[in-house]
């Protein structure tokens, strides 16, 4: 896997993807490999290494657009499936260097 699929592969138009919600700044989309029967991806559009990197692009506003669409993402699943979990890895846990968020629901499929 490359260091930053988001950048690379989705946001870049090579991957194309099924999208389920989009903002200026935010990209939520089905899973290209899902793990879970219901998995959707939330990044933000611009690169950001991850969710505890000082970075400028990191700030206030946009993590605040980010969990507004994860809320909804959320609220979407939970009312069609009636449950949903919000994940986001950190660190060696964190396979693709860019800020993202899984929001998931049912069993695991892998």
């Amino acid at each position: 896997m490359t260091q930053d699929f988001y950048c690379e592969e989705v946001l870049s138009g090579k991957m194309k993807v099924e999208v389920v919600m989009e903002t200026d700044n935010v990209l939520a989309y089905h899973h290209t490999r899902p793990y879970y029967e219901h998995h959707i991806v939330v990044i933000p559009k611009i690169h950001i290494q991850s969710f505890i990197a000082e970075d400028e692009a990191n700030n206030d506003e946009l993590v605040v657009e980010v969990m507004r669409v994860i809320r909804k993402v959320a609220a979407d699943m939970v009312e069609r499936t009636g449950a949903s979990k919000i994940v986001t890895n950190l660190g060696s846990y964190q396979e693709s260097k860019h800020l993202h968020w899984h929001v998931i629901s049912g069993e695991r499929v892998t």
